[in-house]
């Protein structure tokens, strides 16, 4: 494909993938506000649906700027050929391709992230105050971005050096080397996600003796699940919204609880969310959720293999000759459509999975706490109980809150 066919592709789909974005979130937002269900009359009434309406919307209008920035910059971007000023500029340093590749990535990602921070203060401390939610303080809040930008430049930058460095002596057969590499890496992450990476954010504690601790621990014993590692998180130390997730395989599996999910809900309906993560654990969702990960990394980057070494791709973007990162940055572009098709099976697959994990809950414990927790969460964070069939097909990885429920009270 000729140079300019290559920059007009790119640019095609770019257009086509926010367009589209966009008008599957308008058509979730102006979808009508409901009328309460009765299996929802006791949590909520109409006043609190046109509150969650409009925090809906007014989380939509920030995400169509903020995303629509970085839409415009990266199309004019491509239409100035700055990509491959950027690049040529950093080549004549003269440091060498791998140097001068891992300089233009910390330069184009440093440049896409400034602009996200004063939407992300406006989410924080405007949007998510005015409703309730918001518990950080700017202290926090300007740690949580120094952290995140350096363990992501120690993590991320060391990833990077492995991969172009395969890349520029590997040649053809980088893609399988650092698949490999990449399988440990996500494998290591899920193992050790909680002991090492959450604490440099939030404070993990171990579930104090008492009823809601003997009580999951009884409900262990009774599906063979053995558990030792019950935390609690001091998610209130950001946010009024509540959560709990699995983390880990084997001895090293730990439950962790917010503590803000503790403060709203009783003991049973607490035991039956740990039951629905304990069913993802007995139907192997986490595995196979790793295979799958694993198993598309490998794809993303046997693809990545055909279009790296093209030349014409560094052209469309500016360049004077082939450069890693700019066909890098190209494959990005041009792969987005699979991506997203992977993004629907996932989707799809994780939708499904949250039924079974629901059903095993409803089984093995109960359905009636399981679903008054979801309803509970549902309404204290503001969740749509109304989406747009088709935004839930393509965004949502769990089942809208009335499928659940319908299943959960049948």
């Amino acid at each position: 494909m000729s140079v300019e066919n290559l920059k007009f592709l790119m640019i095609g789909v770019l257009v086509f993938g926010f367009s589209s974005e966009k008008i599957l979130g308008y058509l979730n937002v102006r979808n009508p506000v409901p009328n309460v269900p009765q299996t929802l009359e006791n949590h909520l009434d109409r006043k609190k649906l046109e509150e969650t309406k409009a925090y809906q919307l007014e989380n939509f209008r920030l995400n169509f700027f903020e995303q629509g920035l970085g839409f415009l910059l990266t199309l004019i971007f491509i239409l100035q050929g700055w990509f491959g000023d950027i690049d040529t500029w950093i080549s004549s340093f003269g440091y060498g391709p791998l140097v001068s590749t891992l300089l233009f990535f910390g330069l184009v990602i440093g440049l896409s992230s400034i602009p996200n921070i004063p939407f992300d203060w406006y989410q924080t401390f405007v949007i998510e105050e005015k409703y309730g939610f918001n518990k950080m303080t700017v202290r926090t809040f300007i740690l949580d971005k120094l952290k995140g930008f350096a363990l992501g430049a120690l993590v991320g930058g060391a990833l990077m050096l492995v991969f172009f460095w395969l890349i520029l002596r590997m040649g053809s057969d980088f893609w399988w080397q650092f698949w490999l590499i990449a399988a440990g890496f996500m494998v290591l992450a899920n193992l050790f996600y909680t002991s090492w990476i959450l604490p440099l954010f939030n404070k993990l504690t171990p579930l104090e003796n008492g009823e809601l601790r003997e009580k999951i621990l009884q409900y262990a014993r009774s599906v063979d699940f053995p558990l030792d590692n019950v935390f609690v998180m001091d998610g209130s130390k950001r946010s009024a919204k509540a959560n709990a997730f699995f983390s880990g395989m084997g001895k090293r599996k730990k439950v962790v609880l917010y503590d803000t999910l503790i403060e709203q809900h009783s003991t049973d309906e607490l035991v039956a969310v740990l039951a629905h993560e304990v069913g993802h654990f007995k139907k192997k969702h986490i595995v196979w959720g790793m295979v799958i990960s694993v198993l598309q990394t490998g794809l993303m980057l046997f693809l990545l293999g055909g279009f790296i070494f093209s030349e014409n791709i560094s052209l469309a973007l500016g360049g004077n000759s082939w450069s890693v990162g700019l066909n890098f940055i190209g494959f990005s572009l041009l792969i987005s459509p699979i991506s997203t098709v992977l993004g629907l099976v996932m989707n799809w697959l994780s939708r499904k999975n949250e039924f079974e994990a629901d059903e095993y809950a409803k089984l093995t414990f109960d359905g009636k706490p399981l679903a008054e927790a979801l309803k509970t969460l549902s309404v204290k964070t503001l969740s749509n109980i109304n989406p747009h069939p088709w935004y839930v097909f393509v965004n949502y990885s769990h089942p809208p809150l009335l499928e659940r429920l319908e299943k959960l009270e049948s």
